[in-house]
């Protein structure tokens, strides 16, 4: 656990203000689970809201505030109705942005592993952390999503309100004309009624506890949304590190080239050389020179797709500079084990099905609630009533009553009955997920095991003594001892092996990040 602690941070809370700083790592697979019929928010599927779907007999129920809609609240107007429902209107979420990859290294050319020290870029530059923070900050997708916390925190405010009294003014005993001796009747009476619910069955409790687990559930999926993007940016800050390099290599091959294109034209005119291997050379820097410009312009999308996530300027996207490298000087993270109890323990996507758990039980407390009705009290506190016509004074009085449905028939049992096979189905999915994480956590392991063990082995063994046949070939080039074919031959088997290598960092470099995305928590840098 010697890490869990220190990266702890990555998971931090951003449910103050909704976009506040919140890191953590994104999943490796777009969808956790299939998503079923039931209520949905920004962030997708919300886990355990499908046991207040169903709708029992009674009047047809409305929204507050209108159409169904991200901004329409998710509590019921007739908040002492049972048979009712209540949960989130259905919205789309958001799709992850694509990261388109950059070109590959041309087939010829003096490339080179870059001696000493790593290139890690200007010390101004952006770091990975820097970005992070930027992208939690000002992304505007996940300040979008960000919304839906405070929204639900206004859902908790609504399900906790009282139903309000009714005021009740009629008239009684009105005549056609006017009473009299001779057409006796009356008296004519006018009420002033008031009549308050009172919720016996603990509805409005129950409603808040669902509202505030599904509360608990937003936050939780909000969290998963930055992973999703933290793992997004990743890729893209990897793109850019990996452009940059290639257009350093391939500068340096043109530059190579001019040289081995010279040394062919002095050999040429010693009669080593014919023009033919003048020609070769020349076409070789030409296309050199293509395959430069192609990486420049890879660079420069990878740039605009960084800047995007981060939500900078095109125009300070272009000239956006990084601070980092594909190499790995980090130590080795911890046993699998250990990994697979953080991700477990940590996992966002995880944390959110374990809160709709929760939910779901809330919410067959609420179906249980919701089978009785409130009782009404009435208080009558005037009532007058009009002797006049009989020659006699007018009297005041008052009147007290209740009215109590008998729940000779229980309005709720679909409901209820959804209700507890939808607590069954999410703890299934919670099942389905944490085996579907350990996976993950186990491939994440192996391939970063597997691409840091043939890093090694390359830049041990098979990088050695590629380089000592290239120079060897450079040499007997030089001296004229060799066709023009021959050198490019053995620079392009050379750049075979240098190209392998740098594929095999940026692979590295993607399982360093594929694994703190399976674990949820930043256990490599």
């Amino acid at each position: 656990m010697r890490r869990s602690i220190a990266a702890s941070w990555w998971v931090g809370s951003a449910l103050a203000m909704g976009p506040g700083l919140a890191l953590a790592q994104g999943p490796t697979l777009p969808d956790p689970l299939p998503t079923r019929s039931s209520p949905s928010t920004g962030f997708g599927f919300s886990p355990g809201s499908g046991g207040a779907s169903g709708r029992g007999p009674g009047p047809d129920e409305t929204l507050i505030g209108g159409p169904s809609g991200v901004s329409a609240p998710r509590v019921p107007t007739s908040v002492s109705q049972p048979g009712t429902s209540f949960g989130p209107p259905s919205t789309p979420g958001l799709a992850a942005p694509s990261i388109e990859r950059g070109s590959s290294v041309p087939l010829f050319g003096p490339l080179g592993v870059p001696a000493g020290a790593e290139v890690e870029g200007p010390p101004d530059g952006l770091t990975f952390d820097q970005a992070i923070e930027r992208l939690v900050r000002c992304n505007l997708e996940l300040k979008a999503r960000a919304y839906e916390i405070p929204q639900a925190r206004a859902d908790v405010l609504t399900a906790g309100l009282r139903a309000n009294p009714i005021l009740y003014l009629d008239s009684q005993l009105i005549p056609y004309g006017a009473f009299s001796r001779a057409r006796p009747g009356g008296q004519t009476q006018y009420d002033v009624n008031i009549s308050h619910p009172f919720d016996l069955s603990g509805k409005r409790k129950a409603r808040t506890a669902s509202a505030v687990a599904a509360e608990k559930v937003l936050e939780a999926q909000y969290q998963d949304a930055v992973r999703i993007g933290i793992d997004n940016l990743g890729n893209a800050f990897g793109e850019v590190v990996s452009a940059s390099d290639s257009v350093r290599y391939l500068r340096a091959g043109v530059e190579g080239l001019a040289k081995v294109e010279e040394v062919t034209r002095r050999l040429r005119r010693r009669g080593l050389m014919g023009q033919d291997d003048v020609d070769r050379i020349a076409i070789q820097r030409d296309s050199a020179l293509i395959g430069l410009e192609d990486a420049e312009e890879s660079l420069r999308h990878a740039r605009r797709s960084l800047a995007l996530l981060i939500n900078l300027p095109p125009s300070e996207g272009l000239n956006l500079r990084l601070r980092g490298t594909v190499r790995d000087t980090a130590p080795p993270p911890p046993p699998i084990e250990e990994l697979i109890n953080l991700a477990l323990a940590h996992r966002p996507d995880l944390i959110a099905y374990r809160l709709g758990v929760r939910r779901a039980e809330a919410d067959v407390r609420l179906a249980k609630a919701e089978r009785y009705s409130d009782v009404y009290v009435l208080y009558q506190p005037y009532t007058f009533q009009d002797n006049s016509p009989m020659g006699l004074k007018s009297a005041h009085s008052w009147a007290l009553g209740v009215s109590v449905p008998m729940p000779v028939y229980n309005r709720n049992q679909g409901n209820i009955q959804r209700a507890g096979i939808n607590v069954a189905q999410s703890r299934t999915e919670v099942a389905a997920l944490e085996r579907r994480v350990m996976t993950e956590v186990e491939q994440a392991e192996r391939e970063y095991a597997v691409t840091r063990s043939a890093v090694a082995r390359i830049e041990r063994d098979i990088l050695p003594k590629a380089a000592r046949v290239r120079e060897d070939a450079v040499q007997l080039f030089s001296r004229g001892g060799s066709r023009v074919v021959e050198y490019l031959n053995a620079q392009r088997e050379y750049n075979d092996v240098v190209r392998s290598y740098r594929d095999l960092l940026v692979r590295h470099r993607r399982s360093m990040l594929g694994l703190n995305t399976a674990v949820g928590l930043r256990i490599l840098p």
